[in-house]
């Protein structure tokens, strides 16, 4: 990595300042590059971030795919484009490496989320977590926090898979995955094995939080400070990390879907992880933005008392407000499951435009 060189500015300065870690929201080759010198030691990406990246660049996804299906004349589209989203994550992963080696793995990870269509099943989730936590040293493996998610999060964990949890907006959830990777790893130790290099984080996906309190105040017509709407995933952030730190979970939250400046200012002075859009790190780092540790201020009681008047906010917020078997079908979940399905039939078809064009 000695070629990166280190842009200065806010990201920089609070990478040093702090614990906080900034890693890149995409898997995007140079986007990466620039967000390590930014200080960025890692990156998540997910379906629909996989298909943007691969048709952000034609002009080298097109060969390439077209190369896959040519050496593998009986594959899938489906087999040939995540073989793409593969490689792609294999040369992002080298990027970040030397980041995991100065980090003993806590560090430098690239994630690579799992097939949402094969959320139905625990086994095939974690077998293809462990697939995937083949493909390079320092793979982070995202799986969603359903009631199956859980299960196929500590199943892969005791086979050593670093686990990236996703399709996470909630306090319950937070907890839930954290606590089955801690007995993934419990059971990974009492089985003579070094648990020391794996990287687990849990995702808490505050911009879609946020968006979903808008709609269901939109749909309900509940009469509250709109203000208040940019807080509940920072709220269920702060609530969770406190327990997180309580409990001495080995995972660390990692911070996704940003909707405003305060998902990235919030967080500072936290050991956490912060992932924005390559675009809003630019954006922080080209402001005049004043570095400050803002984690251990409590969200204003105004606004929880607020957020209080919405039902599905108790539910992410409080640490009983889901069961399990709920995680599932609480909104936001659903509907980001159903974007990733999407991008996944997306995926499908610009796959099939590259090896079968229209006449």
């Amino acid at each position: 990595m000695s070629e990166i060189q280190y842009t200065d500015g806010p990201l920089l300065e609070a990478s040093k300042a702090f614990d906080t870690v900034l890693w890149n929201d995409s898997s995007d080759l140079d986007e990466l590059k620039q967000s390590i010198s930014f200080g960025g030691v890692g990156a998540t990406c997910n379906p629909a971030i996989a298909y943007a990246t691969l048709s952000k660049h034609p002009e080298i996804w097109t060969p390439r795919i077209r190369a896959i299906a040519d050496s593998n004349p009986t594959w899938s589209e489906s087999e040939i484009g995540w073989q793409a989203v593969k490689d792609m994550s294999v040369e992002a992963a080298a990027l970040l490496k030397p980041a995991f080696d100065a980090s003993n793995g806590r560090n430098g990870r690239l994630s690579v989320q799992t097939d949402p269509r094969l959320a139905r099943s625990a086994k095939a989730l974690a077998d293809q977590a462990e697939e995937f936590h083949h493909l390079a040293e320092n793979i982070v493996v995202k799986i969603p926090a359903t009631k199956t998610g859980i299960e196929a999060i500590e199943d892969a964990t005791t086979r050593g898979v670093s686990i990236n949890v996703t399709v996470s907006f909630s306090v319950p959830q937070a907890l839930e995955a954290a606590a089955a990777i801690e007995r993934g790893l419990d059971a990974r130790r009492a089985a003579g094995h070094d648990v020391s290099r794996m990287g687990p984080v849990v995702t808490i996906m505050v911009g879609r939080l946020d968006d979903w309190m808008k709609a269901v105040v939109a749909r309900d017509n509940l009469f509250i400070d709109h203000s208040a709407l940019e807080w509940a995933g920072i709220a269920a952030v702060k609530k969770a990390y406190g327990i997180f730190q309580e409990r001495g979970y080995t995972s660390r939250l990692l911070v996704a879907a940003f909707r405003n400046p305060f998902h990235w200012t919030e967080f500072q002075g936290g050991d956490l992880v912060v992932s924005p859009p390559f675009v809003w790190q630019e954006n922080v780092n080209n402001s005049d933005y004043v570095v400050e540790e803002r984690m251990s201020r409590p969200v204003s009681e105004y606004y929880i008392e607020q957020l209080r008047r919405i039902p599905d906010f108790n539910r992410a917020y409080d640490e009983d407000g889901m069961t399990v078997e709920e995680f599932e079908s609480f909104g936001p979940a659903a509907k980001t499951l159903r974007q990733f399905l999407a991008a996944d039939n997306d995926l499908d078809v610009l796959v099939r435009n590259i090896i079968l064009p229209a006449p």
